[in-house]
């Protein structure tokens, strides 16, 4: 009964944060995949990271990232394209990083 009330709970909680993915219908028999955003071909069963920031196999592309959802005012976040995160910072302090609430 405990785990059930804490799943529960853990249900209803807001997210902080969203992520998604992109289900693919891969075509029986095949034996690559093409990504499409990069046009790069991979062997069924592989997986990879493409240039926007998803990790993907031919199955589906799922972000490699979260988007932070709550924000202090004070704060601004900005995407790095190539470590694939979203940095959270002071506004006039860039230096000053806001920490991540779910680490």
């Amino acid at each position: 009964k405990k785990r059930l009330a804490l799943v529960l709970l853990l249900c209803s909680l807001p997210s902080l944060t969203n992520a998604f993915c992109q289900r693919r219908s891969p075509i029986f028999g095949m034996t690559h995949c093409t990504d499409e955003v990069d046009n790069t071909w991979h062997a069924v069963g592989s997986s990879w990271r493409n240039s926007e920031c998803m990790d993907c196999t031919c199955d589906e592309c799922c972000s490699a990232y979260y988007i932070p959802r709550e924000i202090p005012t004070d704060c601004v976040s900005v995407f790095d394209s190539k470590a694939c995160v979203y940095k959270v910072h002071k506004k006039d302090d860039p230096t000053k990083i806001h920490k991540d609430p779910l680490k």
